[in-house]
C-alpha cells in the first residue's frame, strides 16, 4: 500500500490531490498548520489522518509522526503555499508594485512556499534514501506567474521553489528517490484567487489523474520532469511505449 504525506493538504490543489490518491487505496497524511483542521479534513477522507505542520519551522516532529504512523512515506507532494492575497487583496485587479511590499510580506511568502519545500524535503529525504526508495512531488505554476507584473512576492517564491526542486533532482540522481515538478497549467479554483474573478478557472480536481500516475509503478524512475496536468494526457501519450527510466528535463535559462 502507497503512502504519501501532502502539505498544506486541507483545501485546494492539496486536498484534491490527497482524495484522489485515498481513492486508489493509499494512506495519506495531509497537513495543516491547524492541527484540528487537518484532523477534521482527514476524517472525511478514506484512511487519511491528519497532522500539524508549519512548514516554516522545523519539520521534524511531523515528519516523524507521518513515518511511525504510516510505516514510512512512498511519496511526499510538497504542496503547502500561501499566495500574494496575503500580501495585496486587490492583486489581479490593483497589482501593486515590488517596491510597496512590506518586507514582513515578502518573508512570509518566501518562508512558506520556498523554505517550507526545502525544510520538509531535508526531513523526508535522508529517511527516503534509508529505505531504498522514495518520489518527491513539488507543486509549481505557470512561468509567467514568475515574471508577471504585481506577483511580488509569490512569483519569486515559486521561481525559487522550481530552481530548488531542479537541484534537487539533480543532487539525487542515480539514487533511488525521484523528484518531479507537477503544476496545474492555469488558475485553479482555489482560495489564492479572490472571489469574483471573471477568468476561467481550472478546477483543483485536475491535479488527480497525474498525481495517482506519480504515485504509482508505471512512474517508478521518472525523474526531473515538469509536468503540466491540462496536457498531462499529451505529456503521457508522447512518451509511447518509453519504459519509465528517468529523462532529463529541460533545463533553466
Amino acid at each position: 500500500m502507497t503512502t504519501v504525506l501532502v502539505t498544506g493538504g486541507t483545501s485546494g490543489l492539496g486536498r484534491a490531490m490527497a482524495v484522489a490518491l485515498a481513492a486508489t487505496g493509499a494512506r495519506v497524511a495531509l497537513t495543516s498548520r491547524d492541527p484540528s483542521r487537518a484532523a477534521a479534513v482527514a476524517a472525511s477522507i478514506p484512511g487519511a489522518i491528519g497532522l500539524g505542520l508549519d512548514v516554516r519551522s522545523s519539520a521534524a516532529a511531523a515528519v516523524d509522526e507521518a513515518w511511525s504512523r504510516l510505516g514510512g512515506v512512498d511519496l511526499l507532494v510538497n504542496n503547502a503555499g500561501i499566495g500574494m492575497r496575503t500580501v495585496n487583496p486587490a492583486f489581479m485587479t490593483d497589482p501593486q508594485p515590488f517596491w510597496q511590499v512590506s518586507p514582513d510580506g515578502f518573508r512570509a511568502v518566501i518562508d512558506t512556499n520556498l523554505t517550507g519545500y526545502f525544510l520538509v524535503a531535508r526531513e523526508v529525504v535522508p529517511r527516503m534514501l534509508t529505505a531504498g526508495a522514495g518520489r518527491i512531488v513539488n507543486i509549481a505554476v505557470n512561468e509567467s506567474t514568475m515574471t508577471r507584473a504585481g506577483f511580488t512576492p509569490y512569483g519569486p517564491s515559486r521561481a525559487g521553489s522550481e530552481s530548488l526542486s531542479r537541484i534537487m533532482a539533480a543532487d539525487l540522481r542515480g539514487s533511488p528517490v525521484t523528484v518531479n515538478l507537477l503544476l496545474p497549467g492555469g488558475a485553479t479554483a482555489t482560495g489564492m484567487v479572490p472571489p469574483g474573478t471573471q477568468a476561467p478557472l481550472l478546477s483543483p480536481d485536475i491535479m488527480g489523474p497525474p498525481i495517482v500516475w506519480l504515485a504509482s509503478d508505471a512512474a517508478a524512475g521518472v525523474h526531473d520532469q515538469r509536468i503540466v496536468a491540462t496536457e498531462f494526457g499529451t505529456w503521457l501519450a508522447a512518451r509511447g511505449t518509453d519504459s519509465g527510466v528517468d529523462q532529463p528535463g529541460p533545463g533553466l535559462p
